[in-house]
């Protein structure tokens, strides 16, 4: 049986004592620093494959950039306007939630979505702009989504962050609505639905659902940003697609008209609400019809002789 020595005591428990300490510094570090992080982290879902002819028509360095004539109701009257939608493939950084500057593994792949409708109202300008970024492999909710809107009488702003809940920033000069943050349980959201249609329809939600109706829709309607009850369908007929969604609180029904086949073009729109104020407000409908597509990489056609490409979209 081995003796511990009086002198050989001291150095063993020094060198426990070290051991010790060491291992709570990392404890310490990783518990300060990891958890916070960990905390936000999701279970990771099943991807779905992507086609051939997804990437092909999707990972071929272009963008899609479609226009449409508007006939848009706001403050009780129709509006003639224009809105552009413009789908592009992108790598998204998972914590930041902001597109990547490089490759990495951590990338998520997301299908993004710009919508932007210009149209006039009276003597001023309205100007808007939504973005979707949604996972191509179709396995979450949008990772983020932002709304914007300018006029003359001020702006608004507003972002939601796919987090361990929908983190939700708004910002807006009424007084009623001024600075928001707020967390929202999670469930489907309006906007992510556009994208969806572009990847897998087939797989669009349908029956009796809950959403979260666009974030266009709320702050120009100044309703309360939450999840409402609604019926969805989808039928197809002659080679077009009809998503349907109708929230009967908000006595609104949005309809949506796709090609059945791929790349599932979107080629018209429809959005049914009360329009106007008080006992004047009425049931009006905006429509959206297709002008114009084009599959080109617009970040690289900024210059003067690129403008003629703006009257081949109708713009």
């Amino acid at each position: 049986m081995r003796i511990i020595t009086k002198q050989a005591l001291p150095l063993t428990y020094i060198a426990l004592l070290i051991s010790f300490t060491q291992s709570c510094q990392e404890v310490k570090k990783e518990t300060s620093e990891d958890v916070a992080v960990n905390s936000e982290k999701t279970v990771e879902l099943p991807k779905k494959e992507l086609s051939d002819e997804f990437k092909k028509y999707w990972y071929a360095g272009d963008a899609e950039i479609t226009s449409y004539k508007l006939q848009l109701a706001r403050y009780g009257e129709i509006r003639d306007g224009k809105a552009v939608l413009v789908f592009v493939t992108e790598p998204f950084l998972k914590d930041k939630q902001v597109k990547a500057d490089g490759n990495n593994p951590d990338n998520i792949p997301v299908l993004k979505l710009n919508v932007t409708k210009k149209y006039l109202t009276g003597i001023y300008p309205y100007s808007i702009m939504t973005s979707t970024f949604y996972p191509v492999h179709d396995n979450d909710h949008a990772v983020k989504v932002s709304f914007s809107a300018q006029e003359w009488c001020g702006q608004v702003y507003a972002q939601l962050n796919n987090r361990e809940k929908f983190d939700v920033m708004s910002h807006s000069y009424f007084e009623s609505e001024a600075d928001q943050d707020f967390k929202l349980e999670k469930t489907v959201l309006e906007n992510e639905l556009w994208n969806k249609i572009r990847i897998s329809p087939e797989t669009l939600p349908v029956g009796d659902l809950k959403i979260i109706p666009s974030l266009e829709f709320i702050r120009l309607s100044h309703k309360k940003l939450k999840e409402y009850k609604s019926t969805a369908s989808l039928n197809s007929t002659d080679g077009i697609s009809t998503y349907q969604i109708t929230y009967p609180e908000l006595e609104r029904t949005l309809t949506i008209n796709f090609t059945t086949a791929f790349p599932y073009t979107i080629e018209n729109w429809s959005d049914t609400f009360k329009s106007g104020f008080g006992e004047n407000a009425k049931s009006m409908t905006s429509t959206a019809t297709k002008i114009k597509s084009l599959k080109t990489p617009y970040w690289r056609q900024n210059g003067n002789k690129d403008l003629p490409l703006r009257d081949s979209l109708g713009l």
